[in-house]
């Protein structure tokens, strides 16, 4: 019998990703090891190694290091000079500091991806309300405000409509109330920007999801139609509708080459908008297991979790491929039903092909507490099916 300690996964950040990741884990033999914010988070519920501390503490996160083969994480705000500082040490971080800026600061983002050749909106960097309205003026009404680091569910996001509301983002950046910090700069050290984009008339959402080993390898899951409800994601239809087979590979492939230009290991998300002129944009990047791939983890042969781990262990990557003709997942936002366990009598006895996830989260306002996924032929049975469990299990039917 051998006596070799398993491959030692280091996920920091305790939420329903680092939950999710945990039973994929568990399958492939990796031990996950846990830096949690707090007692009682989703992924802590489940994990049995966890410490807990501030991810942004470099005494914590390097003592939290020490014996993890490698680190990953749930989210993307785990400071840029701190992901050094471990792979200075040797830690293997996945995806490494030098990725994973290009999804943490949307101006070295932006301006990473246009001298790739990346279809991207137009944008500016300004730094006060008369370069953000100058703008608008050069480029025509509305158009959006973003902070360059910070920001999620709708936060630290502007529509301006006209110079009127330029100062905005700059009042709310000062305040504290964006998202994403209170210092505007040039940039370096993380300071915060205010990123002016060119407003686009996008018909839909779209997301292309690729997954890239140390070794080189990768894969990639169909491109999934996204619903954004108030910033926040309510639903993807998986494959897009109406998305020509033509369109899908091409969108594919540059998710594929973002990947590999950027040096990514695991998962990374590209978030697209499908302009009214025909145009596909980049508008985001997340470099970890995305809302927009939920549907994988019943829909797929290989869920974008299990995959994510097979990359930071540099193990063969799973087939992509969709179980079924249509998949579609819907959050679970906190409504008025308070017991979500008490919910799932009805929907599951209504369908027992019905797949729920819950994250293990006290139910509030909006809150992403939950998904559900249905699968099938048809995509108006499946929508419909998905559609209706979701919103018993958030108190909006009866």
């Amino acid at each position: 019998m051998s006596d070799a300690r398993p491959f030692v996964v280091g996920i920091i950040g305790g939420g329903q990703l680092a939950r999710m990741m945990y039973g994929p884990a568990i399958r492939l033999g990796l031990h996950v090891k846990l830096l949690a914010e707090a007692p009682g988070v989703s992924a802590a519920q489940v994990a049995h190694d966890v410490e807990y501390g501030d991810y942004t503490d470099p005494a914590t996160v390097l003592a939290f290091a020490e014996g993890c083969d490698a680190i990953t994480f749930d989210h993307e705000h785990v400071p840029t000079t701190l992901l050094q500082q471990l792979e200075e040490r040797g830690i293997a971080v996945r995806p490494g500091s030098a990725a994973l800026v290009h999804a943490q600061d949307k101006v070295v983002m932006r301006e990473r991806l246009s001298a790739l050749g990346m279809p991207c909106p137009a944008f500016q960097v300004v730094a006060s309300a008369e370069e953000l309205a100058a703008f608008g003026e050069r480029i025509g009404w509305p158009v959006i405000a973003k902070t360059s680091r910070g920001g999620y569910d709708g936060k630290g996001v502007w529509k301006i409509d006209g110079p009127q509301q330029a100062g905005e983002p700059f009042e709310a950046l000062a305040s504290g109330e964006a998202g994403g910090g209170t210092t505007a700069g040039s940039g370096t050290s993380g300071e915060v920007q205010i990123l002016a984009e060119e407003f686009v008339d996008f018909t839909r959402e779209l997301s292309a999801l690729v997954v890239r080993s140390p070794s080189g390898q990768g894969v990639t899951y169909p491109v999934s139609e996204t619903y954004q409800d108030r910033g926040i994601c309510a639903e993807t239809l998986t494959p897009a509708p109406g998305l020509t087979d033509e369109r899908a590979v091409a969108t594919q492939q540059m998710a594929l080459r973002i990947a590999e230009e950027l040096g990514v290991v695991g998962v990374l998300a590209v978030e697209l908008m499908e302009a009214r002129d025909g145009r596909i944009l980049v508008n985001e990047l997340a470099m970890r297991p995305h809302n927009t791939g939920h549907w994988s983890i019943d829909g797929a042969h290989t869920s974008q979790f299990e995959n994510h781990l097979r990359a930071i262990a540099d193990l063969p990557l799973g087939d992509p491929a969709s179980r079924a003709s249509w998949t579609v997942m819907v959050n679970v936002l906190g409504g008025s039903r308070e017991d979500l366990a008490d919910g799932l009598l009805h929907v599951l006895s209504r369908d027992p092909q019905l797949k729920v996830e819950l994250y293990g989260k006290a139910v509030k306002a909006r809150r992403k507490v939950g998904h559900v996924t249905a699968y099938g032929p048809d995509l108006e049975d499946v929508r419909a099916r998905a559609q209706h469990a979701a919103q018993y299990l958030m108190g909006d039917l009866d």
